[in-house]
């Protein structure tokens, strides 16, 4: 009964790990940040090999904070950035290019001739809008583009993958090559139907079959880390999943009607629809949300592409704002934001409108109008765009969605939290592990390796920190989000 599990999660701005016992409890932790880096305008990338040494370094000062014998860590989970893309040399575990972040749009106009003919087609196979933010096109661009990778694939040196499968490969000095059905569902490539890549799809993105992993659940042996490589830690890999559904998990939302946002640099927001595949009218995307070996689960998917990242946008890009924790303080310096509209549409919109050329704008400004103001209405952003989403997703289903839970690094914001629940109407719950990321990337480990025995037990280690309740009147908050509504039409009509 002494046993623990080591959840790590790669995400787009920064890694964390935590190692936990059977009541959840966290016992250590550690995170570091991850660097952007922007070759071009819309160019976005990190360097895998800075990622590697990231990664060590975070799980060593788990370890160090917990003081945990290594031989009791029984199994190991790793949630990770998504549609992201690595390509990589098998034989020297040499990357030949950098990490290409989701948040990239070089293939935009890629995507705009795929859309002509194929769009029907990808959506109803993959559930997925044609967007760069997916993977397919990623890869193809690496495969076109890369002189190394094109000497390479005659000579069966090359991987592509998400993160995932670069880091497991990593782990188990190359004996792992796997991704998990999470992950697959974020490339564009992956048919949820045959739980296999789709063989046309492969054809019309010139993507050879065996540079990619072999799609399995999440909850999977992939393999055992090697202690030589991995810092004396020698356990099995149980837990792959993208980090939006690890948060899905960390949630413990299971049921059907179950919704959960993550607050992070994007904002993930989700409605558990159950076992079947929907189809959305209003463009939202369809992904597996829980991919068990015994159970797929599906759900909607709002994303928002900016949230977090107009926080760090205040601070690195303007200098309102010395760090991200500052923001709370100034927003509530100021009773409202005196008529401003933040929509930081920085690399496009999602649904229903699913234009990646949308930039960002700024609506109502005045002399009066201070940085204080700004901080606000750039918060409020989060709130609104999370309630679009919302919307989006009741209409289609038919569901209603009663209560919401909340994590990431936003939900210390108690000025935020608040002001989603008023512009909402419904509770907001944050949990008392906000890190539900690295939280659920342990759960999903654990289940395999039976130190957690069933979704039930999940469920009852989890725990509420606070509930947040609506205050606001309906009029007012009706008022507020027609002023976003209208804000967001004037940004997409400046663009298109």
């Amino acid at each position: 009964m002494s046993g623990y599990i080591l959840g790590i999660d790669i995400g787009t701005t920064g890694i964390k790990a935590i190692i936990v016992d059977r009541e959840s409890n966290i016992q250590g932790s550690g995170s570091r940040e991850i660097s952007l880096v922007f070759p071009h305008p819309d160019w976005v990338e990190q360097d895998p090999d800075v990622i590697w040494n990231l990664l060590l370094d975070t799980v060593q000062e788990a370890l160090s904070v917990s003081k945990v014998d290594k031989g009791k860590i029984e199994a190991v989970g790793i949630s990770h950035q998504g549609e992201s893309v690595v390509a990589w040399d098998p034989e020297t575990g040499t990357p030949y290019y950098n990490n290409i972040v989701w948040q990239d749009r070089r293939t935009a106009d890629r995507c705009d001739k795929i859309g002509e003919k194929l769009s029907a087609e990808i959506t109803e196979k993959t559930g997925l809008n044609i967007d760069p933010v997916f993977s397919s096109t990623k890869i193809e661009w690496l495969l076109r583009n890369v002189p190394e990778i094109r000497a390479g694939l005659p000579k069966g040196r090359v991987r592509a993958s998400t993160l995932d499968t670069w880091v497991v490969w990593r782990l188990t000095g190359g004996a792992g090559f796997f991704t998990d059905y999470t992950s697959a569902s974020r490339t564009m490539l992956f048919n949820l139907r045959t739980k296999q890549w789709d063989d046309a799809l492969l054809r019309e993105f010139s993507i050879p079959r065996e540079i990619l992993a072999d799609p399995k659940p999440s909850s999977y042996y992939f393999g055992t880390t090697d202690p030589k490589i991995f810092l004396g830690i020698e356990a099995p890999i149980t837990g792959i999943v993208v980090d939006q559904q690890g948060a899905i998990f960390g949630q413990a939302c299971f049921e059907k009607g179950d919704s959960k946002t993550t607050y992070g640099t994007s904002c993930g927001i989700y409605l558990i629809t159950g076992d079947e595949i929907t189809s959305s009218k209003n463009g939202m995307t369809v992904t597996i949300a829980l991919g068990l070996e015994n159970k797929i689960t599906y759900a909607e998917e709002g994303a928002v592409y900016i949230t977090g990242a107009a926080i760090q946008w205040l601070r690195d890009g303007l200098g309102i704002i010395d760090s991200a924790s500052d923001i709370e303080k100034l927003a509530v310096s100021v009773k409202n934001t005196m008529g401003v509209y933040f929509v930081p549409t920085f690399v496009g919109v999602t649904a229903p409108y699913w234009d990646y050329r949308t930039r960002g704008t700024i609506i109502g400004l005045t002399r009066a109008v201070t940085k204080a103001h700004l901080a606000r209405a750039t918060l409020e952003s989060i709130a609104y765009q999370v309630r679009d989403m919302i919307g989006m997703m009741e209409d289609d289903t038919g569901l209603k969605v009663s209560r919401m839970k909340a994590d990431g690094g936003a939900v210390r914001n108690a000025f935020l939290m608040q002001f989603q629940a008023d512009i909402l109407g419904i509770p907001v719950i944050v949990p008392e592990v906000t890190e539900t990321t690295c939280l659920g990337t342990a759960f999903i480990a654990g289940l395999k390796v039976g130190f957690w025995k069933s979704l039930e037990e999940v469920q009852s280690v989890w725990k509420i920190h606070k509930t947040y309740e609506p205050s606001m009147a309906e009029s007012e908050r009706e008022e507020l989000y027609s002023g976003w509504s209208n804000a967001l039409k004037k940004t997409i009509e400046v663009y298109t």
